[in-house]
């Protein structure tokens, strides 16, 4: 999206590579954006970056042999794309050249959550592209505030350029290993659709290392040829990686909060208060982050949210099943809600999207019963198939065969309820699935 109107180059759909518990949610916000025929590599286990990108390069590609790759993290706010286009027609220009570009960004202030690029001088008296000198780790405050004022070091924005075969080559120097596990990976992968789902055996023997680490960090900058570059970015740029830089780039009230949901704040300030599901009033709060969802609420001071992971840590020894698994579940036809659950008995709020359908399955363990609330629901229970509208039910026992599809135009909501000695989500076995799924 941030590429739309990019008048520098053509610009071909999306390459997205994910984790492959995220397949569903990717689709669906790609959707939602318009685009049509991205790629969607599925990770079968996280390997950092630089695996990420060398399976990017190893799709064929759309139209040219050898096209400019730039490389993104999903996550990041940038406000100014105008000025970010600009940087990335500088950037363009050097990686045709055959340069490795990254992207530092102008600092704002001392920060040290980030790590920094030392940069050179300008490559030449045109380009405001400078020598990638060095990189450098999280530092202190005391340090980070000499980075700012020297002028020397660019905060790390984890955003990438080059040629594909210029990343090859480079790989190939430095980290051979990784470019010949993803190479197996690929070799052994399955084309579903717009999905590409790799070799889990092949990519699982992948080492795990970032870009910077595997080849950036390698580059020999003191030689005469340069072999790569940072292209300053000043474009509104945050990688809104926790709750604080979440609050500091969200519009915020007269007293500084920043609320989102049901909210009622009163003599509260320089808060974030996020709410999912419910109401949640604050009183008399100052430096806040108050986050609710389905799963747990969170209350913590706005400058401590970077020592999250030991909170994290704390509940998955109190609770693990709480940090692997949510309330509200993705699925590709849709999404469900536990609502409620027991003894023998588990109550969900289910949500097909239109012309969808989930798959023909049947459980060992537990029966259902479905009963619509919005929209047209077609039920195959056994041999019979037949449709619902609003306020009518069916139950389908255990072991009869089974599926629920919207044939409607507006998004089916049924309530179901299952009993049963055994309420798992791996009490499912699927006879036929649009979705690729075992």
């Amino acid at each position: 999206m941030r590429l739309r109107g990019f008048a520098g180059a053509t610009v071909a759909e999306p390459v997205v590579v994910t984790n492959e518990e995220y397949r569903f949610i990717v689709l669906d916000q790609l959707r939602d954006i318009g685009v049509t025929a991205p790629r969607v590599v599925l990770e079968p286990v996280g390997r950092n970056t630089a695996p990420a990108l060398t399976l990017a390069a190893l799709l064929p590609a759309d139209s040219e042999d050898d096209p400019v790759l730039l490389i993104m993290p999903s996550d990041h706010l940038i406000e100014n794309i105008p000025a970010f286009h600009a940087a990335v027609g500088e950037g363009a220009e050097q990686a045709e050249a055959g340069l490795l570009v990254t992207f530092g960004i102008v600092p704002q202030r001392p920060e040290t959550g980030y790590g920094y690029i030392r940069v050179g001088q300008p490559i030449s008296r045109a380009a405001t592209a400078r020598v990638l000198a060095g990189f450098e780790e999280k530092p202190d405050l005391e340090t980070a505030e000499s980075y700012v004022a020297g002028g020397e070091h660019l905060w790390n924005s984890g955003i990438f350029m080059m040629k594909r075969s210029v990343w090859l080559a480079a790989l190939e120097r430095h980290r051979p290993g990784i470019g010949a596990a993803c190479r197996q990976a690929m070799a052994g992968a399955k084309i579903d659709g717009l999905l590409v789902r790799l070799d889990k055996g092949a990519f699982a023997a992948c080492p795990s290392e970032s870009i910077d680490y595997a080849v950036m960090e390698e580059l020999g900058t003191s030689s005469a040829i340069t072999e790569a570059v940072v292209v300053p970015l000043e474009a509104g740029w945050s990688d809104v990686g926790s709750w604080e830089a979440l609050w500091a780039v969200s519009p915020r009230d007269e007293s500084g909060n920043a609320a989102r949901g049901e909210v009622i704040l009163e003599d509260t300030r320089d808060t974030l208060v996020h709410a999912d599901s419910r109401l949640v009033a604050v009183l008399g709060a100052e430096d806040l982050v108050v986050v609710e969802t389905a799963d747990a609420v969170l209350v913590a001071g706005r400058e401590k949210t970077t020592d999250l992971k030991r909170l994290v840590a704390r509940v998955h020894d109190a609770d693990p099943d709480l940090t692997l698994s949510h309330r509200r579940v993705q699925r590709p036809w849709g999404q469900f809600d536990s609502i409620d659950s027991g003894e023998r008995f588990q109550v969900k709020h289910i949500v097909v999207n239109p012309g969808a359908s989930m798959s023909l399955q049947f459980h060992k363990h537990r029966a259902e019963h479905w009963v619509v609330v919005r929209g047209i629901a077609e039920v195959t229970c056994g041999n019979r198939v037949f449709r619902l509208t609003a306020d009518e039910s069916t139950y389908v026992p255990v072991g009869t065969p089974h599926r629920l599809a919207n044939p409607g135009p507006e998004p089916l909501e049924i309530i179901e309820v299952q009993s049963g000695d055994y309420l798992g989500e791996d009490d499912i076995v699927r006879l036929e699935d649009s979705y690729g799924r075992d």
